[in-house]
């Protein structure tokens, strides 16, 4: 349609919609519109579907299996139908043929196809499903089977997850089969557990359960239940020995206890096999190196975890009581849940993580009444989230509290601190898990205690504490090169500093609050260059609080601050982003909590179903 406009612009309308092609030749003062109307196919569908239901016009008879008829128009037929399509323009029997039977599809699923062809509705639930996706992807309907997809992504549920993956596999709808193997994958734990399906687990198709097992986050789950699901599934399902042995490589055999592991693979046949008995012969070796397990992590022995959480290891409340447990805080929902008791109630200890295990070392050893007992320890504990235990591991040479550690290569580092006595330690020693004890290395500068200390770029940093020649904080920072025998003096910090933190966010090294006169002020330093420089200061003032440096910022737990003349414990989690040099609060603790020391571990973001705190 020609439509004059003039130089200020065209007419326009809310149900039409314009275009302007390019022409050379166009005259400026006449431009040829293509418009189309809103509602033209919609009434065209409309009238084709009165036609149909009064069966005027119609030019062929569709027949389903059961021998039930529907008429219908080929043109429609032709124009939503990539089948229909290539029957009828070409010059074949049925396309001139006016009744054609389709012996394959079912009356029900035709019918629904049928009026989503006429309507475009399509009417879905899961009794109906398989039928209109085999007809729709028989006829080759895209947008039908596109919709059966969406549908089934949309209405993932722990009842229907294993058919949707099933139906999803065997049409060829491979959005709705990522969703729904990944949906099994992290829903694991409840499938199998006592109102999960484990029916349907049985009855997946092979992919999706080699697909679902190799899903990184798997909340909830022990391995030993997965390994059992499938080897009932193999016994459920005659497949080869080749797709046998794939399906059970998915299995971190190291994640499995040994003697329940021993029993299987000499009554189970599946795990006979050579490439199978490799790896349970591979992790049985695991399990007998105790002390080295830190040191072994492979994809076989690491846990079904994803993310980084924070663990906050012990420290006391608001009255001083001592807290024996080891909390992990997930930064992603913002939340706490209970991970496991400490052996034994400390304070001013210790903790790392290496090769996923947590270490507890040193501190000051309390009842559970809180009464100090004033009794260094030397103790180190290991703890295993894999089998939720602890182990003793070879004690320090020296009885240590308020002293530093970090791990550099496997190798942790025990840094100075203080015996019972109050007298500093300038002792560093450092646990090889290779060799199996403590050895000493590189004497401090002097004895001292309350210290900082971070590993950054195969150098360990201190800075601060109270140093056994002047008996009060100290600004001094030293490095020691591991590959060097002493340590070496770094330029000082502009504020004396004890019982602070330090953390390596990129490639500076921060220091933060501590025991001093001005207690909310936060230094950086650029090891490059030997240079301090004074950043934004914190809020409020915070001393003995965890610190954990996560994805380039530093989480700052609980800690003690001064209120009308008094310390008191806060209950908040703050953060610190050095991109903005700007603080924000994260979360809120369910209590006041002081003392704790933290440190990163990979685990599942649903530790312990009988969580016994949580945060907002």
């Amino acid at each position: 349609i020609g439509l004059e406009a003039g130089a200020a612009g065209r007419r326009e309308h809310s149900c039409w919609g314009a275009s302007l092609p390019p022409h050379p030749e166009a005259n400026p003062t006449f431009i040829c519109l293509f418009i189309t109307c809103k509602a033209h196919s919609g009434r065209v569908l409309s009238q084709y579907q009165q036609l149909r239901s009064q069966e005027l016009l119609c030019d062929v008879l569709l027949v389903a299996a059961d021998g039930t008829p529907f008429p219908a128009h080929r043109s429609l037929l032709a124009c939503s139908s990539d089948y229909f399509w290539s029957m009828f323009k070409e010059h074949t029997q049925e396309s001139q043929a006016r009744r054609v039977v389709l012996p394959a599809l079912s009356s029900r699923g035709l019918q629904i196809v049928l009026e989503f062809m006429y309507t475009s509705w399509l009417s879905l639930a899961p009794s109906t499903l398989e039928d209109t996706l085999e007809v729709a992807s028989y006829l080759q309907v895209t947008h039908a089977v596109e919709l059966c997809s969406q549908y089934m992504s949309d209405s993932l549920s722990l009842d229907t997850c294993c058919f949707f993956a099933n139906m999803a596999a065997r049409y060829g709808v491979p959005g709705a089969l990522t969703a729904a193997n990944s949906f099994i994958g992290t829903h694991m734990g409840e499938l199998l557990g006592p109102v999960g399906d484990r029916v349907g687990l049985l009855e997946l198709n092979l992919d999706s359960l080699q697909e679902a097992l190799a899903v990184p986050e798997m909340p909830g789950v022990d391995e030993l239940p997965l390994l059992l699901l499938v080897l009932d599934w193999l016994d459920s399902n005659h497949v080869s020995a080749v797709k046998s042995d794939l399906l059970l490589s998915r299995i971190r055999f190291g994640l499995v206890p040994p003697e329940v592991l021993s029993w299987l693979s000499s009554g189970r046949a599946p795990l006979r096999s050579p490439f199978v008995r490799s790896l349970v012969l591979k992790a049985l070796r695991y399990h007998a190196q105790g002390p080295w397990q830190p040191l072994l992590q492979s994809p076989q022995t690491m846990l079904r975890a994803s993310t980084t959480q924070v663990l906050l290891v012990g420290g006391s409340s608001q009255g001083g009581q001592p807290e024996g447990q080891v909390l992990a805080f997930f930064p992603c929902h913002r939340k706490l849940q209970h991970l496991t008791d400490l052996p034994c109630t400390v304070r001013h200890h210790c903790a790392c993580t290496v090769g996923n295990f947590l270490f507890v070392l040193g501190g000051e050893l309390m009842r559970a009444d809180g009464v100090d007992d004033s009794l260094a320890s030397n103790q180190v504990w290991r703890y295993d989230p894999r089998f939720r235990r602890w182990e003793m591991v070879p004690p320090m040479g020296e009885r240590r509290a308020q002293f530093s550690c970090c791990v550099v290569n496997g190798v942790i580092y025990a840094i100075g601190g203080r015996r019972e006595n109050g007298v500093p330690l300038d002792s560093v020693e450092a646990y090889d898990m290779r060799v199996g004890c403590w050895r000493q290395v590189a004497v401090l500068p002097c004895g001292m205690y309350g210290q900082a200390c971070v590993a950054y770029q195969h150098n360990i940093y201190i800075s601060g504490g109270i140093h056994s020649e002047r008996h009060q904080s100290s600004k001094d920072m030293h490095r020691l090169d591991l590959c060097g025998p002493q340590w070496k003096k770094c330029a000082a910090m502009s504020i004396a500093r004890s019982g602070h933190q330090m953390a390596a966010l990129g490639t500076k090294l921060y220091v933060f609050l501590g025991m001093y006169e001005l207690f909310s002020d936060i230094e950086c330093f650029d090891p490059d260059h030997n240079e301090w420089s004074r950043l934004r200061p914190m809020p409020s003032d915070r001393f003995s609080y965890g610190l954990a440096p996560l994805e380039g910022a530093a989480l700052l737990v609980g800690g003690r601050k001064w209120r009308d003349g008094q310390e008191v414990a806060t209950a908040n989690i703050i953060e610190y982003i050095p991109e903005s040099d700007s603080w924000r609060e994260v979360s809120r603790l369910p209590r006041p909590l002081s003392g704790t020391q933290c440190t990163l571990m990979l685990l599942s973001q649903h530790v312990n179903r009988d969580s016994r705190c949580s945060g907002p």
